[in-house]
């Protein structure tokens, strides 16, 4: 049996090819991944000291440049997995979009080396830059958010795709997979703040064109590994667009809405074995959103054409999509707190105590006390926890992906509180006696605290939106992490303008929290608390969510996947599992429960029987 059902298994993978995929061809991902980050990352927590004391923007307008620009990148993350889904396979839309994130940093090195192309200083005003230097400055970031962001749509799944999760064996994988994707991450950014930050930031802020330059170097050399990881790639083909599926739903849905809905989950359109290809994937019927199940609904004496009824797998994968968007939502509050590690603190660690006896650290490095702390944690919760925790819960990763999550939300509504408390002491002291400022070091607890947080909620959201996600939609779903953040960077600029016009109103002195350029003269600390409590209340809004999501039943296909392990009995532990033996345990045919039938159609399909023998002899029986 045990035999048979690898059989099975394997007729069920044909992208599967013997000697491709695992960590072989990861390896290469994570290399590229390394580089890249080098300097993305740098360019992540420096920039802002580029726009504001480079190129002269003000305090709030060097910030809200920096977080439209991540924000834009994060964005259009979704623009490379559609492209991967539907048109271009993974592995060539990162090389493409690597092109143009090489473009970027090219014209981003030029500009910083020739001083004509930058602006002049100027007072009362937002930004100096206007004219040809406005045109290249506008030009290279919307090529930098368009080129990295289309790869990092499409490099995470592009690696998950190297770990088949009908393999228990490699369903673990795939859940090391994205510990060790970010550590690669990690990695390459701690280079990235240690050594080109302070290369771009040395000798007065003179030498930026170098750390461009480095990072050119380094991002094409990350694109060379890429491409030579292209013999060990399992590379999927792109499908049918994802956007074309959801509209024949939603198309579908409207026109039979006067349609009673049947009694029998059973009486739904389904394409049978027969007609399909046997490597698709069924998704089981769900109780939400019963309103969608009129798309799979067949009209008397109509042909079954795509818009006019779609099959129950792609009713199911519109609802798996339509579930996630509470989970994104409710994540767009700590990357907004993420900004401001990236834009206020580097601020206040510019005007802080930087020395370490005759050496100036550059306040864009302090997160290498995080980075240096996630590099020792990652392995650690890798090695230790996730094997740990997987004897109790029987879960591969050890716990949930929303789990994760919500560990990942408290630690940041607690490292917004701390910059709040340590940006009293050091507006304290600063008013007190400027010439004696407190140590940046002062900032490594609130980078400290949010980096944990981020090692448990970045990687968490990958692997649920890629697990969950229809197998046609991987990218896609990918990338909704990615506009979490995106949001969230958006969001931060919002609210930068909108408490400063408020607080405008209240103040005796008629200035916003977030005014000018002195950061002694502005309240960033109740800025900061504002965050704070936001996170709290977001926290318990994601908790709701988090109950209340149920996670994708499992295919249906797979016999060695038929099980159901409960972990806990709170809601909001729920696993995947759990909800396959509700799903299954409530809706069947003919009596017979879907997973029972499909383990059977299994054993027989290895015996040379075809599913539609076992359907009639059912029929039969009863």
């Amino acid at each position: 049996m045990a035999e048979e059902a690898k059989l099975e298994y394997n007729t069920l993978s044909p992208w599967k090819v013997q000697g491709k995929g695992g960590f072989k061809a990861t390896s290469f991902i994570y290399g590229m991944l390394a580089l890249e980050n080098m300097g993305f990352v740098a360019n992540m927590v420096s920039l802002v000291l580029y726009f504001w004391l480079k190129l002269h923007f003000d305090i709030p307008g060097a910030a809200n440049t920096l977080t439209n620009l991540m924000g834009s990148a994060f964005l259009l993350s979704v623009v490379g997995g559609f492209i991967s889904d539907t048109y271009i396979n993974r592995f060539h839309t990162c090389l493409i979009f690597g092109m143009v994130e090489i473009l970027a940093l090219v014209l981003m090195t030029i500009q910083a080396h020739d001083d004509k192309l930058q602006p002049e200083p100027c007072v009362g005003k937002s930004s100096c830059i206007s004219g040809r230097p406005a045109v290249m400055f506008y030009a290279s970031l919307c090529l930098l958010a368009l080129g990295s962001g289309g790869v990092r749509g499409a490099l995470p799944a592009l690696g998950a795709d190297q770990f088949d999760q009908k393999d228990p064996k490699e369903a673990k994988g795939l859940a090391s997979y994205f510990n060790w994707l970010l550590l690669s991450t990690v990695s390459g950014a701690l280079v990235g703040v240690t050594v080109i930050v302070y290369i771009s930031t040395n000798k007065n802020n003179h030498n930026w064109w170098k750390g461009f330059l480095i990072t050119v170097v380094g991002t094409s050399v990350g694109f060379i590994v890429l491409a030579l990881g292209k013999p060990f790639y399992r590379i999927q083909a792109p499908g049918e667009s994802p956007l074309v599926r959801i509209s024949q739903v939603i198309v579908a849905a409207i026109k039979n809405r006067k349609l009673p809905l049947p009694e029998s989950p059973s009486e739904l359109y389904e394409i049978n074995e027969k007609e399909s290809t046997f490597t698709e994937a069924k998704i089981v019927h769900t109780e939400q959103f019963r309103s969608l199940d009129k798309a799979a609904i067949l009209p008397k004496d109509a042909e079954a054409l795509p818009w006019t009824v779609c099959t129950v797998t792609q009713v199911e994968e519109v609802k798996v999509l339509t579930r996630m968007l509470p989970i994104i939502a409710s994540t767009i509050i700590m990357n907004t707190c993420m900004a401001q590690l990236q834009t206020f603190s580097v601020q206040q660690g510019n005007i802080m105590g930087r020395k370490i006896g005759s050496f100036e650290v550059p306040a864009p490095s302090i997160p290498f006390i995080p980075l240096a702390f996630m590099i020792i944690l990652i392995p650690i919760y890798e090695f230790t926890f996730v094997p740990f925790a997987r004897k109790i819960t029987k879960h591969p990763s050890g716990i949930t992906q929303l789990q994760r999550v919500g560990v990942g939300l408290v630690l940041s509504a607690l490292s917004m509180a701390v910059a709040a408390l340590v940006e009293v002491k050091r507006k304290h002291q600063s008013l007190k006696n400027p010439l004696k400022p407190i140590s940046l070091f002062w900032l490594s607890f609130q980078y400290g605290i949010f980096g944990i947080a981020d090692m448990f909620t970045l990687v968490g959201l990958l692997e649920f939106f890629y697990k969950e996600a229809p197998s046609g939609m991987r990218s896609l779903s990918t990338s909704f992490t990615w506009i979490s953040l995106s949001f969230g960077y958006f969001l931060s600029s919002i609210f930068v303008d909108i408490i400063n016009v408020m607080t405008k109103r209240i103040t005796p002195s008629k200035q916003g929290w977030l005014h000018g350029q002195i950061l002694d003269q502005n309240n960033l600390n109740l800025f900061y608390w504002f965050l704070a409590i936001l996170s709290v209340l977001n926290f318990f809004n994601y908790l709701y969510w988090a109950t209340w999501y149920k996670y994708k039943p499992e295919d249906t296909t797979v016999a060695t996947m038929v099980k159901s392990t409960s972990i806990s009995g709170v809601p909001f532990l729920k696993t995947p599992e759990e909800d396959v033996s509700k799903a299954t345990n409530e809706t069947s045919i003919n009596g017979v429960p879907f997973l029972k039938m499909a383990e059977e159609d299994v054993s027989k399909a290895t015996n040379g029987e075809s599913t539609t023998e076992h359907t009639e002899e059912t029929d039969g029986k009863n």
